[in-house]
């Protein structure tokens, strides 16, 4: 909790949907493995603090939807719709269990802008501003599947596209869209050496 303290001012309820999420997290954990064991004493600065990147480079306005595509156990859907209570999240995952322990969290916390979808991308028929993701696909398979779901409405302050997380060399993935895609390195946010190969894509769509 400390480490979201660091970098984010928060009030005193999302402090404490902040703090709930260790003791959910391990509890779903010990019956579902969303995410791996070892990471698990991690969870702050390997999961939610990294979700929260995409905080630092768009806040989003109240009204804006964001599907989270491929969410596993919540992320970063689940953090930012924490951080952002007027924007509403629409986690997608193809597998079953991984969106029943997105929706028991969203429940205890009590987060009424996330709805949960088990389905695959394809499947997805409504359109959002934004769709976020965390290391998936490679970005042009990514940009295949999620054009369709970018609607036209534009009213943040970056257009609308995809924003995800990924690691290591994006040169090569990032490509085919020439300057279009811009790549941020996270240690321009965060000094935690864990961020040290962890960059954040933006492509307007």
């Amino acid at each position: 909790m400390q480490l979201i303290n660091k970098y984010f001012s928060l009030t005193d309820q999302q402090k404490q949907q902040f703090a709930a999420l260790d003791a959910l997290y391990r509890d779903w954990n010990s019956k579902i493995n969303v995410i791996s064991r070892k990471d698990i004493d991690h969870l702050y600065e390997h999961h939610v603090l990294h979700s929260l990147a995409i905080a630092e480079l768009i806040r989003f306005k109240p009204g804006t939807s964001i599907m989270d595509l491929g969410t596993g156990g919540g992320f970063p859907g689940i953090p930012l719709a924490i951080m952002f209570p007027e924007t509403k999240f629409h986690l997608v995952d193809s597998i079953g269990k991984k969106i029943r322990v997105c929706e028991e969290v969203c429940k205890a916390l009590e987060l009424k802008n996330v709805t949960t979808q088990w389905c695959r991308a394809e499947e997805v028929k409504q359109q959002f501003h934004f769709v976020v993701s965390r290391a998936v696909m490679p970005l042009p398979d990514l940009v295949k599947i999620i054009r369709k779901s970018i609607c036209k409405e534009q009213f943040n302050g970056l257009p609308n596209g995809l924003i995800c997380l990924k690691g290591g060399e994006l040169e090569q993935e990032a490509k085919p869209f020439g300057k279009a895609a811009q790549i941020t390195s996270l240690t321009e946010y965060f000094e935690e050496p864990f961020f040290e190969t962890k960059k954040l894509v933006y492509l307007p769509l």
